[in-house]
């Protein structure tokens, strides 16, 4: 097999006369990191809704390893969702019991290095962090896990520019070279470095899947360049 993430025609209308992704095809193989971009309401959130089994398409398919998204695929996906989720009563520490119980490829060892690389309290609450800490705690959870592919949304959007290189440092080093990294933002001159692919989404269809280095060299500027060109108003 050599497709992780799988999209025919991919399709999901919240209304019946809106389509948030309209017949989407979009094929993304193993090892990879890929820019999932384009301004609100393009449907990227959506996607990796979709690819996390959270939502259901209105039509055609998605398939993560040739599986249907849902209880199956929940053992080589991490999630990353682009709001807090996680309960703000528990403690830092407690986060990472709570997951190295819950998935078995979840390494505590790892998550307490990178929460001490970021001098991130493990006995803290949640409520009581800034919102950057918060997001730094959730990306470390979900980084921690040894999945096949992540799913990162918004990884980096509410987080200081000094911790941003050590971020994408971990997200480059902390999967294995067969997974692949999905990530959406609007930071795209911030995870540039770190890109294999982009996949530039538009009002709900894929308007360019390129390879990061290809396109800069065919169109002589940067994928950040390229998609100001793209959605320049």
């Amino acid at each position: 097999m050599n497709e992780l993430l799988s999209c025919e025609a991919l399709t999901k209308c919240y209304q019946k006369d809106k389509a948030a992704l309209e017949n989407v095809d979009l094929h993304i193989g193993f090892g990879r990191i890929v820019g999932l971009l384009g301004p609100n309401g393009s449907g990227k959130t959506t996607l990796i809704k979709l690819a996390n089994g959270l939502l259901q398409p209105s039509a055609g398919s998605i398939r993560i390893a040739g599986m249907t998204p849902g209880p199956d695929t929940k053992a080589i996906v991490s999630y990353l969702p682009d709001a807090d989720w996680l309960p703000d009563w528990m403690r830092v520490e407690q986060l990472v019991e709570m997951f190295h119980e819950f998935y078995a490829d979840f390494d505590p060892a790892k998550a307490n290095e990178m929460l001490a690389r970021l001098e991130l309290e493990p006995k803290a609450r949640l409520k009581t962090l800034s919102k950057g800490s918060k997001e730094k705690v959730q990306l470390i959870l979900a980084m921690s896990r040894a999945a096949k592919l992540y799913l990162l949304d918004e990884p980096i959007g509410g987080v200081d520019p000094a911790a941003r290189d050590y971020i994408l440092s971990t997200i480059l080093n902390n999967y294995s070279r067969d997974a692949t990294v999905i990530l959406s933002t609007h930071l795209i001159g911030d995870i540039e470095p770190i890109l294999d692919e982009a996949v530039f989404l538009k009002d709900g269809r894929v308007f360019a899947h390129r390879n990061a280095e290809e396109l800069r060299e065919t169109e002589g500027m940067s994928v950040d360049a390229y998609f100001r060109e793209v959605f320049k108003c």
